[in-house]
């Protein structure tokens, strides 16, 4: 797979400095809802990012909205921040949503968003929308956030494989506490801090060896050649090599692997 990676360092570098690109085009938003963070992109007419904001939160669990007010909340505040940055006004917004969830589990997403004034341009699967930012027609999409891990084949840019499993970020943290014998708060400090790598890879390696199966059972079969792997708990240095292992092919992590979703998410969107 070969990727272009400048967009996601741009992404980033403008969600963590509150700087806004030059745009060309009507500009459009997106909205990944997720376990640990929640992330709102502008992109312009050509798909570019122009400004991003985040807030970590606590709205989402294995995949459900369990603090509508709280994801409301945020959403509300992201938004009228990039409001005030861009000089804009957003009407409408794409969201992204773990994979196979009902209609009903949906609907709550989208009622976030309607809440906040937006209407709902598009409903796009957390993977689909990491292989828009990616440029991925053919291959899988493996996102692995802090609640769940998603799994996605694509093929000539349709979907023709999509399943959401309960374990995530979220669960190398239980482990990782039940192990060290420290609260849920200390160990998700514990784990994010460089420092601790070590050990904490160690720990919570066969936590990654259950995703990495997740996403083995659901490729069983299918001739996927390019494998990508996003979402913010792959970032540990050793993931790729535990899914390439398990999987027995090359795994590609991309730059900056928490933002292909909510980058693509924006790019989905259909109507301007």
């Amino acid at each position: 797979m070969t990727a272009d990676y400048r967009p996601l360092r741009r992404l980033a570098h403008l969600v963590r400095t509150g700087k806004v690109d030059a745009a060309t085009g009507k500009l459009r938003l997106g909205v990944d809802l997720g376990t640990a963070n929640i992330v709102l992109v502008v992109v312009d007419g050509r798909n570019r990012p122009v400004a991003g904001g985040w807030r970590h939160a606590s709205v989402v669990r294995d995949g459900i909205v369990v603090d509508w007010h709280g994801a409301v909340q945020a959403v509300q505040s992201i938004k009228s921040d990039l409001e005030t940055r861009t000089k804009s006004r957003f009407s409408r917004a794409a969201v992204s949503v773990p994979p196979g969830i009902d209609r009903g589990t949906t609907k709550v997403f989208t009622n976030v968003l309607e809440a906040c004034g937006l209407d709902v341009a598009e409903v796009v699967d957390e993977p689909v929308a990491a292989a828009t930012a990616l440029g991925m027609r053919d291959g899988a999409v493996i996102d692995i956030g802090h609640g769940t891990t998603g799994v996605s084949v694509m093929s000539g840019g349709e979907v023709v494989v999509s399943i959401d499993e309960a374990t995530g970020g979220h669960h190398m943290t239980l482990v990782l506490a039940g192990a060290l014998k420290m609260s849920y708060e200390s160990a998700e400090a514990f784990k994010v801090d460089p420092g601790n790598e070590a050990i904490v890879f160690a720990t919570i390696r066969p936590t990654l060896e259950k995703m990495a199966t997740i996403a083995a059972n659901a490729l069983s079969g299918r001739d996927v050649e390019a494998i990508a792997l996003v979402g913010g708990a792959s970032s540990f240095p050793g993931a790729p090599g535990v899914f390439a292992e398990v999987l027995g092919r090359h795994v590609e992590r991309p730059d900056e692997p928490l933002f292909p979703t909510p980058l693509g998410t924006a790019m989905r969107r259909k109507h301007a």
